[in-house]
């Protein structure tokens, strides 16, 4: 069975599990790295602070009761807009409609609130993801994203309207 929980800064124990294993397991896929939420960086104020962004909506999956995934929706720049963040699913739950389940909670979470659009930033190389937004709706904006750690490259930033939804 897959279901989904809202966390709340209390939750943060939960969330750093999620997303140390994330930042472990697809260093590619972000722009943030293991190395800066371990040691002097992985501290109790950070993670609640992570989960209190004024605004925000974070997610957990879980599948068959263990969490397999995460995703944010954070408010983006300018009020009618949205942005999905943090987005991970667990190698052993890939393929099973988890990624959809969070895409389609975030969605459904930022029409409510009177958002018009979803945007995100995806590493250019990670083309499973990418195939995952695009099947979701998702088109290149063709905006420069932020810059990669190369210093040469960029993010894809990608959106969709959230009028259908």
């Amino acid at each position: 069975m897959l279901e989904l929980r809202t966390l709340e800064a209390d939750d943060w124990p939960l969330w750093r599990e999620l997303r140390l294993a994330a930042l472990a397991e697809a260093p590619y896929a972000f722009g943030s790295t293991l190395a800066q939420w371990q040691g002097s960086g992985d501290r109790e104020e950070r993670w609640r602070a992570r989960l209190s962004i004024p605004g925000a909506h974070d997610l957990i999956a879980l599948l068959d009761g263990l969490p397999v995934g995460l995703a944010s929706g954070v408010p983006g720049e300018g009020a009618p807009n949205v942005e999905l963040i943090s987005m991970w699913v667990n190698p052993m739950a890939r393929g099973k409609g988890v990624g959809d389940y969070l895409i389609q909670a975030v969605a459904r979470w930022a029409a409510e609130r009177g958002a018009t659009g979803l945007r995100l930033s995806v590493m250019p190389d990670n083309l499973k993801a990418t195939a995952l937004y695009e099947r979701h709706g998702f088109t290149d904006t063709g905006k420069p994203g932020d810059l990669l750690p190369d210093g040469v490259g960029r993010e894809r930033v990608m959106a969709k309207s959230l009028a259908a939804v």
